[in-house]
């Protein structure tokens, strides 16, 4: 079991001790349900109150904190909480699955494909004609990587991805368990003699540098070039994204939500869990799309919207706070 002395953590953290503890710290846990050796975190204020019925003996806070850790207990200063506690989990994280050998000898591994410096392949992965893997790449057991992909450095795929043909992901990439890259679009057309005809889908998916892809998440391959995302995107779980989307850098977004064919997406826009996103549309850079919320337009830069369909976060409100005064109004 790790255990780290509160100024060891300090020193990674590079805060400000306040308080004092003698006793190692073993796990970082949430703050309702740690014990006397454990740490936590208060990033923000409306979480103090808990501080004084939890067991933690150590808890990370930001600088403007307004309570004392009291007896036997201690904080640790920082200007952002939430940053450091990933700092935190990090130092506490367990070891990732071992690789006895680097390459299992159940993997198919097709003789054109190049394998470069440091790449771990597990059990009854497929590897498909020309595929290049870059160094220190891990493909974990069950993963099949399909004819002409490239993979770059230091990129994990977890067990049950599926990399279709011709389809690139960039260096520092995690695409998690039973996430689809570069399955067909949805292109289908009415043909009064052959109902709904199959439009060939012949493109691919690129995926940038630093691309997090959630489980069980849909990139679709292009109608005609590419779908893509840019560096620094983060795609939670059980994601939509259609043909021929492009996002950005450093997109975000929250499970359940989907864009259809042809979408883009600027540099840092945000949508929220379970929003839906039209085709054909464009959101700018900064813009937020409210959970839950439905977008049938473009969305200028830096904007956030809510509701379905979407509008103006603060025309949402005040048409809700409408709607709920005429409810309360019929009910007297």
């Amino acid at each position: 079991m790790k255990s780290y002395s509160i100024q060891e953590i300090n020193e990674i953290l590079k805060g400000e001790i306040v308080g004092e503890i003698f006793q190692k710290i073993t796990a970082p846990e949430q703050l309702e349900v740690a014990n006397e050796s454990e740490i936590s975190f208060i990033g923000n204020k409306k979480y103090e109150k808990f501080w004084v019925t939890s067991k933690a003996a150590v808890a990370v806070v930001n600088e403007d904190i307004s309570i004392e850790p009291g007896e036997n207990r201690a904080f640790i200063k920082v200007k952002n909480a939430d940053l450091a506690m990933s700092q935190v989990l990090a130092l506490f994280a367990p070891p990732t699955p071992l690789f006895n050998i680097d390459i299992h000898p159940t993997a198919v591994i097709d003789d054109t494909a190049i394998i470069c410096n440091g790449v771990r392949i597990g059990a009854g992965c497929y590897i498909g004609a020309k595929v290049v893997l870059g160094d220190n790449s891990t493909i974990y057991p069950n993963v099949t990587i399909l004819d002409e992909c490239t993979l770059g450095k230091n990129t994990v795929i977890w067990s049950g991805a599926v990399i279709r043909e011709r389809c690139h992901i960039g260096n520092d990439c995690i695409i998690h368990p039973n996430a689809t890259i570069g399955a067909d679009g949805f292109g289908f057309r009415p043909d009064p003699e052959r109902g709904l005809v199959k439009i060939p889908q012949i493109g691919n998916v690129i995926i940038g540098n630093g691309v997090e892809i959630g489980a069980n998440t849909c990139i679709d391959r292009g109608k005609f070039s590419s779908t893509i995302l840019g560096d620094g995107c983060k795609i939670d779980n059980l994601v939509q994204i259609g043909h021929n989307s492009k996002l950005g850098k450093f997109c975000i977004m929250a499970g359940n939500s989907g864009l259809a064919g042809s979408v883009t997406l600027g540099n840092g826009v945000i949508i929220g869990g379970s929003a839906s996103i039209k085709d054909h549309t464009t959101i700018g850079d900064g813009a937020i799309v409210g959970a839950g919320s439905g977008v049938t337009g473009d969305i200028p830069a830096g904007k956030t919207m809510l509701g379905y369909p979407a509008v103006e976060a603060r025309d949402a409100l005040k048409q809700w706070a409408i709607l709920k005064r005429m409810v309360n109004d019929s009910k007297k």
